[in-house]
């Protein structure tokens, strides 16, 4: 019973890492795949597959009139009809360019369609105009999305953001553990209350102070409010987890004469650190991908704006160009993945470490 029930959840664990990871790996090949390419055909299409291979090209009269039908060999198309691709006999015979009269002459043959290009990326984080060959051969301008600034502006509002709320909170955590002061139990109450408050409620009021002290549109301002934002769930998960330290090493460096913040720091700080990687992982991924809270602590100029907004502002401006969608959603994806396998040695001892107990 416990072989098949074993197998059972190693089957569906297998089939949510498949789920997480198929859209991934699509969105890490699209994003080195030309424009003409992810416009034609799926990202799928680097694996073996049959697909349709020129082995023939017929060069047309220069004064074939494209109105009219098109003899080709034994076989009479339209224009219509080449343009789109028509099938006769196992051979496919479409337009390679209609202007100079060339047909190509196609057949179903295994294939591979690996054919990468750094331009995307390029384009996505460099502000200067690029040549896009599109599906029927022509070549647009298209001018690069300047990502380079949001990228460094996100950087620059998620790693303090990140640092500041685990900090206090983790002192926080100490505090309300082994610590003794008056009002502790209601404050450690208005914590848990806090974790049910929506951010939305609090925001406008807290907007107005900001405009009013001048902190609306820094990178302090926002450092603040995520910091405001962030603190209730890290102080109770840390809670849990310090509250769990064997009581006799605290005492120990008390009767040695240890101070209240050399234990902290000498003591608390190091045993903590799954715990402190695992919410660490937690505050991180939600001020790298917030948008709400950053619109309106930071707005939308070009000086502090971040990848979120950016890329809010590409599907609205830019919704079919998917060579730039693809790269600029993988380059928000690639910090936050770096920092979880990072720390994923603690995250599962962190969790676990911090579960209260029964």
């Amino acid at each position: 019973m416990r072989k098949s029930s074993k197998l059972i959840v190693d089957i569906l664990l297998g089939i949510i890492c498949l789920m997480w990871f198929l859209p991934t790996f699509g969105l890490f090949v699209t994003s080195f795949r030309p424009a003409k390419d992810i416009l034609e055909t799926g990202w799928w299409n680097i694996l073996p597959h049959k697909d349709w291979e020129t082995t023939e090209q017929i060069q047309l009269p220069k004064d074939t009139n494209l109105r009219e039908p098109i003899t080709v060999g034994d076989q009479t198309f339209t224009t219509k009809e080449l343009t789109q691709g028509i099938t006769v006999d196992g051979k496919r015979y479409i337009w390679e360019n209609n202007m100079a009269r060339l047909i190509n002459v196609q057949e179903k043959r295994w294939t591979t369609n690996i054919n990468f290009t750094l331009d995307n990326y390029k384009a996505v984080f460099g502000g200067k105009e690029y040549n896009i060959k599109q599906p029927d051969g022509t070549t647009i301008k298209v001018k690069g999305s300047n990502m380079t600034r949001s990228f460094l502006n996100t950087l620059a509002s998620a790693v303090p953001s990140t640092i500041f709320p685990v900090l206090i909170a983790t002192l926080a955590a100490y505090g309300f553990a082994w610590m003794k002061f008056p009002g502790k139990k209601l404050m450690f109450l208005i914590i848990i209350l806090l974790l049910v408050v929506p951010v939305q409620v609090v925001m406008s009021p807290v907007l107005k102070g900001f405009t009013f002290l001048g902190l609306n549109g820094t990178f302090l301002g926002i450092w603040i409010a995520h910091t405001a934002f962030g603190l209730p769930l890290p102080t109770y998960y840390m809670y849990n987890y310090i509250s769990q330290l064997p009581r006799e090493i605290f005492e120990s460096a008390s009767i040695d004469g240890a101070k209240k913040s050399t234990i902290f720091m000498r003591m608390v700080l190091p045993m903590s650190v799954p715990a402190l990687a695992s919410i660490a992982i937690y505050q991180f991924l939600w001020v790298w991908n917030d948008y709400l809270v950053s619109l309106c602590f930071l707005g939308g100029r070009d000086e502090v704006k971040v990848l979120s907004m950016d890329i809010a502002n590409l599907v609205g401006t830019r919704g079919n160009d998917w060579y730039l969608l693809s790269s600029a959603a993988f380059i928000s994806m690639i910090v936050p993945l770096t920092v979880f396998f990072s720390l994923q040695k603690y995250f599962v001892r962190g969790l676990v470490g911090g579960a209260v107990k029964g």
